[in-house]
């Protein structure tokens, strides 16, 4: 140890093994570097014609998506800069449910335009007031661009809703849009309350059932449980049913006895008390007219015998959100032991059956006469992977569904709206004085992103579609987008193709942010990570 080198400057400072990155180069524009990586990774995914992923989590998940939220949220990404558009991206998701991928794409063209500036020798802060006032006018002339007379909607009117829908479905699912938007628009219509701004998403239900095809899929008003009812009964109408959360048993009490036995007899009347105990308890329920037995817990078999004898259905329903869910479906309320149900406790069913979809036995709860109950959507595919990305499209589109619920304004789809902000931003940033200028420009010019890449990913040349898109915009045609399936230009409002205006808003706002707080950073200090033995979670927990 003797000569070793004394620490000197920022070194002797802080604790040794910390890493501290400062200046341009180090930092500003490693951050930017890591943030264009995953924003390359997403960028590829973007739009309906836009490839898949395979991400093979840390559980060894396997997970095949072009869902920019789901892609991020799985690979694990340690950069602290890239991080932030992650976040941004999570963002949106929770916030809209729809373009995540944009807000990450858009926030990394941003960072590579503004690097582009930098090695020009703009000074950062130059560039975030250029970007700041950028997003700004945006947001002007996004309101500008919204769809005369998109401002009311009547929620409940499918065609109106399914104009809507229809992009953010496609883009997880290019070419079956149309079967899949006409499924999720019914059941969100149907379990829409009476003020549409309650919406809540959890009403929609999937399930996913491996085997058959997408023209299998089916909605259900009311649930479907994944499991097999406990006893024989397998088919009820118009029943009442009761809830009892803590399992439909014999309990031990909470002190212990001791009981003395001293003759034969006393035994046998022991067991038999038990017995006359369980059957009352049964015999409660039955009475009071529930026809159908909805356990959260384990069935004991006495109980069951018993169950079987009074010809009640005995569900079991193990996972306590399911059973929260189910309450809701037919307005039961859940009762903690078993006792005799008060007549207002019960629930009530249309009709519970056993059915047998594609192998897998399952109870289809149906409740056509409750209001906002739940309704679920049965999706059929071959593979869980494809069943897994057809989930992501419902979410999708019932994510769409509340949103539109709040605000209904519509853009013009298919890369119309950001050529139009791209255009006049140009022109706005020919006014500004100052070094802001350049920066709103590069700013105008990531907005080309979009249009591009919808573009490659369709395999269409890029360059010619966006100077004929601007060409079109220019003599003030300014719904004109890209058609992929024929590779030429069109007007989007014949073709039908609308984004909401939310999303476009916050997907902007969100990249905008995330890529000023990027460029705010001038210097990285980490400190050491701390010790210990690194030690591998359980398997099959989550982080939670």
């Amino acid at each position: 140890m003797g000569f070793s080198m004394q620490p000197y400057g920022i070194q002797s400072m802080l604790k040794e093994g910390h890493k501290h990155l400062s200046g341009l180069d180090e930092a500003v524009l490693k951050n930017i570097d890591a943030c264009k990586q995953l924003s390359t990774i997403t960028r590829t995914s973007l739009g309906p014609n836009g490839m898949n992923k395979m991400v093979i989590n840390h559980l060894d998940k396997l997970f095949v998506t072009n869902d920019a939220a789901t892609i991020v949220n799985e690979l694990e990404v340690q950069h602290p800069a890239a991080k932030i558009l992650v976040l941004a991206g999570k963002a949106q998701q929770e916030e809209i449910g729809d373009g995540a991928n944009l807000t990450i794409s858009f926030a990394g063209e941003l960072l590579q335009n503004a690097e582009e500036l930098i090695r020009m020798g703009l000074h950062p802060s130059e560039i975030i007031s250029g970007y700041n006032k950028g997003i700004n006018k945006t947001i002007e002339i996004l309101d500008e661009l919204v769809e005369k007379g998109s401002d009311t909607m009547d929620v409940r009117n499918k065609e109106q809703v399914i104009s809507r829908m229809k992009a953010a479905v496609a883009s997880k699912q290019f070419g079956q849009e149309d079967t899949l938007s006409n499924l999720i628009a019914d059941a969100c219509i149907q379990v829409c309350p009476k003020n549409p701004a309650n919406f809540n998403v959890d009403n929609v239900r999937v399930a996913k059932l491996v085997g058959g095809g997408l023209h299998d899929c089916t909605i259900v008003r009311g649930m479907i449980l994944k499991n097999d009812t406990v006893g024989t009964i397998k088919r009820v109408e118009k029943a009442k049913v009761a809830v009892f959360a803590g399992g439909v048993d014999t309990s031990a009490t909470e002190t212990k006895g001791t009981v003395l036995i001293h003759s034969a007899e006393q035994l046998e009347n022991y067991a038999k008390t038990e017995e006359a105990k369980v059957e009352e308890l049964i015999k409660a329920v039955a009475d009071s007219g529930a026809k159908v037995i909805v356990s959260g817990a384990a069935v004991g078999e006495m109980a069951l015998h018993f169950c079987e004898r009074y010809k009640l259905m005995v569900l079991k329903i193990s996972s306590k959100f399911e059973l929260r869910r189910f309450c809701r479906t037919t307005g039961a309320v859940a009762i903690l032991k078993l006792s005799q149900p008060n007549p207002d406790d019960l629930g009530y069913v249309d009709s519970i059956s056993i059915e047998e979809i594609g192998g897998a036995r399952v109870a289809i709860v149906k409740n056509e006469a409750g209001g906002n109950s739940v309704c679920t959507v049965v999706l059929r595919g071959s593979t869980d992977s494809i069943l897994e990305d057809l989930e992501r499209a419902v979410d999708d589109g019932v994510n769409t569904y509340k949103a539109m619920c709040r605000d209904s304004r519509i853009v013009p789809g298919a890369a119309a709206t950001e050529i139009e902000l791209a255009r006049r931003l140009k022109e706005f940033s020919f006014k500004e004085t100052g070094l802001d200028q350049y920066a709103i420009a590069k700013f105008a010019e990531s907005f080309e992103m979009v249009p591009k890449t919808l573009a490659e990913n369709a395999g269409l040349n890029a360059m010619e579609i966006i100077s004929s898109l601007y060409a079109e915009h220019a003599s003030g045609n300014t719904k004109v987008g890209i058609d992929l399936e024929e590779g030429v230009c069109k007007d989007m409002s014949t073709m039908n193709i609308w984004d909401l205006y939310v999303t476009k808003f916050f997907a902007l706002k969100y990249a905008a942010d995330a890529a000023c707080t990027v460029l705010r950073v001038d210097q990285i200090i980490m400190a050491k990570p701390a010790g210990g033995p690194k030690r591998d979670p359980a398997a099959g927990m989550d982080e939670d």
